[in-house]
């Protein structure tokens, strides 16, 4: 049954990116990848809200595979962020690579974090 919520999960999640991906950076546009960074720090603040409340109890075990595993693992994506990362390096924007490095890592762990907290809270 777990092996069929995550499978379900992914399947809102991943177009849910690629859609979430392609508004935001046509909307933003410029250099850095502004979509992909929308997508993993709003999977981060998911995320954080999901432990959060399974951490209190209030989420149960199908719930944290469904939308914790599922959804934000694949609505989040490390590999393009990486790779967007290295073609930044290539283009050679190095300013704009490494503040994409900084925005991604400070605004997904922040974004996670407000999410355990609020969760806490609530919760």
């Amino acid at each position: 049954m777990t092996l069929l919520l995550v499978m379900l999960g992914g399947a809102v999640g991943a177009p849910l990116r690629y859609v979430m991906d392609l508004v935001v950076q046509r909307w933003h546009g410029g250099r850095l990848p502004w979509g992909t960074f929308t997508v993993n720090v709003t999977g981060s603040l998911m995320l954080g809200l999901v432990l959060g409340f399974g951490a209190t109890g209030a989420v149960s075990a199908e719930v944290l595979a469904l939308a914790g595993t599922g959804l934000c693992g694949a609505l989040t994506t490390y590999s393009t962020f990486s790779f967007e990362t290295v073609r930044l390096l290539e283009e050679g924007a190095l300013g704009a690579a490494v503040g994409n490095v900084l925005l991604s890592l400070v605004g997904g762990l922040a974004a996670g974090g407000l999410g355990w907290v609020l969760a806490q809270g609530v919760g």
